[in-house]
């Protein structure tokens, strides 16, 4: 049968896509339907045919699926930002268990009997917010950074919110449920300051205008907040005036310009002027017990956080996921560790204490300066920071090195981006022939690839557990554990 654009059809959502959408099956023809969730029995239209799959926009549910709620976010359909909101949160830990293990199965090549054998429950958001403030429910109020887009509504006022999906439309949003109530303040005060001052938002098209985005950044422990006003020019209008409003909303600690001239999607640029405050804001991270339902230890860690700095999005589950490491990798303080892709030195110095050495790699230069600060910040002296990509910073440190030690550490552990690991480290990593290598990933699909080029190079997967770092989203973060086939496993006292 043909299909065309328009056509109506009645189909039952049986999983969810990468982006979000519904996907159902008509005699075999495959629909990918924005809005609906598995379970649905809903009636849609197409919108862009292909020979063997088509998009289909929901027109109305027939019937609802038991995972359908109703979403408290009035604008969830049209923004980018949640994609599965109206999924109960019961739903959408049980989707992203799901992907986790259909794509170590499906891409990672791993025997489905004995994945079943390691992998464990995923860990949910607790039922409060990680702000300790009001919530509307399971898994919101958890972000503590925020990047809002600034443009002009179609009458030519200056709105802030987030993208349309798939576009850079921007949708106005009068408060986002991911993030702090406060976070509305503050863009407001911008906006009102701009108004003032005359000062116009940016315009992609055109690559004018000077305000481009208001990115806002909390420390849930202290309270304190960084704002920083990314501006497609070297300087802003009357900024003191500007400082003098945000001083008066309650917790800002430091407020910061960030300098994008270029014409790109690129948010920030690399330059940063403090305009007042302090230079950085500092976040405490509590080491648990991931073998005793996450109760807290005594141990903590405090970093400071810059504009540019990679942090985790979601303190709380941060806590859990590298606590979840540190106790997938059982050190016992004679180990020689690698962390790859480290940011400000978060995993690394987690694992710091219970290692013999850490040696941290991080591509940006300003990250890598925060986690040295933070390793003296937190009286850690037995870890160091380089400054450059791991693809490169690995391989030539590995040609280069005489050290046995430093040639074949004990441990490696990488959080790379989205993509994943590049083959090169890949490669040198399994040179090195680490004991243990700990994969944190925030994306399913990536992580397999590279467990199954591990499982050809010499490694067994033995741990996997995924976190639910981003909630209403369909991405998810997975803790995994691989060790060395020929690893000695009766010298581990975490052994079975």
């Amino acid at each position: 049968m043909d299909h065309q654009k328009n056509q109506r059809l009645t189909v039952e959502i049986e999983d969810i896509g990468m982006n979000g959408e519904g996907i159902g099956r008509v005699g075999g023809y495959t629909l990918f339907v924005k809005d609906a969730i598995p379970g649905d029995l809903a009636e849609v239209s197409l919108t862009k045919v292909k020979k063997t799959y088509a998009y289909a926009r929901l027109l109305r549910v027939i019937e609802s699926s038991k995972d359908r709620i109703c979403a408290p976010c009035p604008i969830h359909r049209q923004c980018g930002g949640c994609q599965i909101q109206a999924l109960s949160y019961e739903g959408q830990l049980a989707f992203k268990q799901n992907k986790v293990k259909n794509d170590l199965i499906r891409i990672g090549g791993i025997d489905e009997t004995y994945l079943s054998s390691i992998l464990e429950p995923i860990v949910g958001m607790p039922e409060k917010s990680a702000d300790k403030k009001e919530i509307k429910g399971r898994g919101f109020r958890y972000r503590n950074k925020a990047q809002y887009p600034i443009g002009k509504s179609r009458d030519g006022e200056i709105i802030a919110g987030f993208y349309a999906r798939r576009t850079h439309s921007i949708i106005q949003t009068e408060d986002c449920l991911l993030g702090p109530k406060i976070n509305r303040l503050i863009v407001d005060t911008v906006i009102k300051h701009m108004k003032n001052c005359g000062i116009p938002p940016y315009d992609e098209e055109t690559g004018t205008g000077t305000v481009r985005h208001v990115m806002i950044r909390h420390a849930f422990e202290s309270g304190k907040i960084m704002v920083c006003i990314i501006i497609n020019d070297r300087s802003l209008k009357r900024p003191e005036e500007l400082v003098k409003a945000l001083r008066a909303v309650d917790g800002v600690a430091s407020v910061y310009l960030n300098i994008q001239t270029e014409k790109t999607n690129v948010i920030l640029g690399e330059e940063c002027i403090l305009l007042w405050g302090e230079d950085s804001i500092g976040d405490t991270i509590h080491v648990c017990d991931a073998d005793r339902d996450f109760a807290y230890t005594d141990e903590s860690l405090t970093f400071h956080i810059s504009p540019l700095s990679f942090y985790q999005v979601n303190p709380v589950q941060t806590e859990w996921m590298y606590s979840q490491a540190l106790g997938f990798l059982n050190l016992q303080g004679t180990e020689t560790v690698w962390d790859l892709y480290c940011g400000i030195g978060t995993i690394s110095l987690f694992l710091a204490k219970h290692a013999k050495r850490v040696i941290g790699v991080e591509i940006v230069e300003q990250a890598v300066e925060d986690a040295r600060e933070n390793a003296r910040q937190n009286g850690i002296g037995n870890a160091e920071f380089f400054a450059g990509k791991a693809e490169e910073i690995l391989p030539e440190y590995y040609r280069t090195q005489e050290d046995d030690e430093m040639k074949r550490p004990d441990v490696i552990v990488v959080d790379p981006p989205r993509k994943g690991c590049d083959e090169k480290c890949l490669e040198t990593m399994v040179r090195m022939q680490p004991d243990k290598i700990a994969y944190v990933s925030c994306d399913p699909a990536t992580l397999a690839r590279d467990v199954k080029y591990l499982s050809e190079n010499g490694y067994l997967l033995t741990k996997v557990r995924a976190f639910d770092n981003f909630p209403q989203t369909v991405h998810v973060e997975t803790v995994t554990l691989l060790e060395r086939k020929e690893y000695d496993h009766t010298s581990d006292p975490a052994a079975v």
